[in-house]
């Protein structure tokens, strides 16, 4: 009987050191995943640190300690880079520049002087090179301006439909060069969110002009509630493969003549820097571009 109560016992505080020894660790665990979160959701050099003195859990530690250095040294790495990246697109840009505007100031003084057909060809074609030249260099330098935290504005209420309707009026020459008549279809009641107006207009621009490009003499641009807007064309030259790169820094497909490949990525970067999201899938030849701002 007395060995019965003993062994009881013995079993009775063993549990309650397995009890203790479970709550340790699931402190252990909560400490852990509470200074990841920390670490993920803010800009912090922070370790992780926990009050267990369990080897396994101190060595596992350790070791997220040191992938998160590693993840941080990557990112610090990758912030640079592109930071240096901008200023030399900036530099470059600038460089280009100064001789390219004193060639179309030249082109400009040669156009008003006599001369033959074959120069008049010859100087149309060298023209048309560097204005698209001119377009090109500009978007390189508009780049990493745009992406600076300098240039952005404070958010505002802003009503979508009229920004949309003033950034297809701005686009009249170009559709009308093109041949494209849009189809609009806006909502009867106004959608308002708040937002950075600069950089929602400079949105709708780069989705706008890539739809010049890629439209097959069609366009449909749809409003609707809570806030999506749908660019919709004909593109039967593009593939899946093309469509899924499309937002890609620098990636242009070979119909995008005169394209920096810049365009859709700057779209896609301000769109998340204001909540939404922007995409774009292709189906029956049909390219649509979908841009949803959140309420």
């Amino acid at each position: 009987m007395v060995w019965l109560i003993i062994a009881a016992s013995a079993a009775l505080i063993a549990c309650l050191l397995l009890v203790l020894k479970i709550a340790a660790m699931r402190k252990s665990v909560d400490e852990i995943l509470s200074c990841l979160e920390l670490s993920r959701s803010s800009d912090t050099n922070s370790v992780i640190g926990i009050s267990s003195s369990d080897k396994k859990l101190r060595a596992l530690t350790d070791l997220l300690n040191s992938r998160l250095e590693e993840l941080r040294r990557e990112q610090l790495r990758y912030q640079n880079g592109d930071r240096e990246l901008k200023d030399a697109i900036t530099n470059i840009s600038h460089d280009i520049r100064t001789p390219l505007t004193a060639i179309i100031g030249y082109l400009d003084i040669m156009e008003r002087m006599p001369r033959s057909g074959e120069d008049s060809r010859c100087l149309a074609v060298i023209r048309e090179r560097a204005e698209a030249m001119k377009e090109l260099t500009e978007e390189l330098f508009s780049y990493s301006v745009i992406l600076s935290e300098k240039t952005r504005s404070e958010p505002s209420d802003t009503d979508i439909g009229r920004a949309l309707e003033d950034s297809i009026m701005a686009h009249y020459a170009v559709f009308t060069e093109r041949g494209i008549v849009p189809e609009v279809s806006l909502p009867e009641e106004k959608i308002i969110r708040k937002v950075d107006q600069k950089a929602l207009s400079r949105v709708l621009a780069n989705l706008l002009s890539n739809a010049a490009k890629y439209s097959e003499g069609d366009l449909s641009v749809a409003l609707k509630a809570p806030c999506v807007m749908t660019f919709s064309n004909l593109a039967p030259s593009l593939s899946q493969t093309q469509v899924e790169r499309l937002f890609d820094r620098f990636y242009t497909v070979k119909t995008a003549r005169g394209s920096t490949g810049l365009g859709l990525s700057i779209a896609r970067t301000l769109t998340a820097d204001m909540g939404g999201s922007l995409t774009a899938s292709l189906n029956n030849s049909r390219l649509t571009i979908t841009l949803s701002l959140p309420e």
